[in-house]
């Protein structure tokens, strides 16, 4: 018998699949900070700084490797189960031609910018084909739509954990820093292992997946606009590291990215909020605009919270916790940090706001907010370094978060009402409330 059969007997709820997700992110944060803080205490800022550059310059082409559409495979595995055969294959196909074109793109364009680095080109390129070996994280999204996330978290930290620990003891022993990179190979080749082997154990098998013409013209159809928005996001997000490594140096690359990496750790709340409530959203959606609207003005509220909770600490303590942990070599980054933490309440937003976006099919409008918190956010990092030096950058991704996340959405229709929902949902958060609803409903078991 499955698991999934067995799920009604206790009926797993929200609350639970939020826990294990939870978890993965608290493992996560343990793990990754305490590479980051060796590796920076081993490399120094300007050797931390090439790492970061070569690894925020895949990260520019990493939208490839999805195709945005993970989050239409969560709805649609959800809206009809009977098709995740079809799905399932058509997307694994489509994450194959997508990765390869990453790993290409990547390579070509940082071998313009870099012609002479050949250590940052050659992190670039482990990195970019470790890649390959998530072709079978689109297991991950069917597990999503069941909201047993537990397996997919078992699966990836189990390879996390050892990777994590093979990296820290390749680091204090002094190896050229491209061996720590070939880790993350190893990493997700055996996180896809075990996502296989869980998969097979709930009675599904990769064999069945077809591909279809139709439903993969289907998908693309409608994550176009999210390759390209998405893509523009982490432009917004990440392409200031590139710009500070080209007009600061990669010392100043090193001390953003230390900051950038410890705010990185409390980002994780929204990202697991916004996973366990995507199924959440999409039924309260089927059952009447009331409950959708009062679904996704908990979750704004949620993140309102959660911003709360983590920044204003965060603003006052900043600088006593990068010397604690990175030490006096990295001072200058707990300055950056207190910036960050303001940095939190747009970010938080942004990825709540996805769940609107994705039930509403408004990606055409995404790819419009995205290019123009993109553009904006290149133009302002360009004049204001000069003139701030890195702080400057943090400066221009406010600036562009708060263009592309609430004032573009006064000019759209479409939007205006989520974002009355989203500002009366700041101005009420202590109206939250946990919804538990029962999981099993609208979904059938199909083999």
């Amino acid at each position: 018998m499955t698991l999934v059969k067995n799920r009604a007997k206790p009926r797993r709820s929200l609350l639970v699949n939020t826990s294990w997700l939870f978890g993965d992110k608290m493992i996560r944060m343990v793990f990754g900070l305490a590479v980051s803080i060796i590796m920076a205490r081993v490399l120094g800022p300007e050797e931390l700084g090439k790492w970061n550059y070569a690894e925020s310059f895949f990260g520019m082409f990493l939208i490839f490797t999805t195709l945005g559409f993970d989050s239409i495979l969560v709805r649609d595995l959800v809206k009809d189960p009977k098709d995740e055969h079809e799905l399932l294959g058509t997307a694994i196909l489509l994450k194959l031609v997508g990765t390869l074109v990453a790993i290409v793109l990547s390579c070509s364009f940082i071998l313009l910018l870099r012609p002479e680095d050949s250590s940052v080109r050659l992190i670039n390129l482990i990195l970019a084909t470790a890649s390959v070996f998530q072709l079978f994280d689109i297991i991950d999204y069917w597990f999503r739509a069941q909201m047993l996330s537990k397996y997919t978290v078992i699966a990836k930290n189990t390879a996390f954990v050892l990777s994590s620990t093979v990296k820290i003891i390749l680091l204090l022993s002094g190896v050229p820093i491209w061996v720590v990179a070939l880790c993350a190979h190893g990493e997700f080749l055996l996180g896809s292992l075990i996502l296989l082997y869980f998969f097979r154990k709930e009675g599904r098998h990769v064999h069945k997946w077809t591909f279809s013409l139709t439903t993969a013209r289907r998908i693309m159809n409608h994550s176009w606009p999210l390759i390209l928005s998405s893509s523009a996001v982490y432009v917004q997000a990440r392409i200031d590291q590139v710009i500070i490594g080209e007009m600061l140096g990669d010392a100043a690359v090193g001390q953003y990215s230390v900051a950038l990496r410890l705010i990185e750790v409390l980002g994780f709340i929204p990202v697991v909020l916004t996973t366990a409530y995507a199924p959440v959203v999409t039924r309260s959606k089927m059952k009447g605009s009331d409950e959708y609207r009062q679904t996704l003005s908990n979750v704004y509220r949620l993140m309102f919270i959660c911003f709360l909770v983590t920044s204003i600490p965060l603003f006052f303590l900043s600088q006593w916790v990068v010397v604690v942990l990175y030490g006096r070599e990295f001072t200058e980054a707990g300055s950056l940090l207190s910036l960050f933490a303001i940095r939190l309440f747009f970010t938080n937003f942004s990825v709540a706001k996805s769940l609107f976006i994705t039930n509403e099919n408004l990606f055409k409008y995404t790819l419009l907010t995205s290019i123009v918190g993109a553009v904006t956010n290149v133009a302002l990092n360009y004049a204001l370094i000069p003139l701030l030096g890195v702080r400057g950058s943090l400066v221009a991704t406010i600036l562009s978060f708060t263009i592309s996340v609430f004032l573009l959405d006064l000019l759209f229709k479409e939007v205006k009402a989520n974002l009355g929902w989203m500002m009366k949902s700041i101005l009420t958060f202590w109206r939250v409330y946990i919804t538990v609803p029962k999981v099993g409903e609208n979904n059938h078991d199909t083999h």
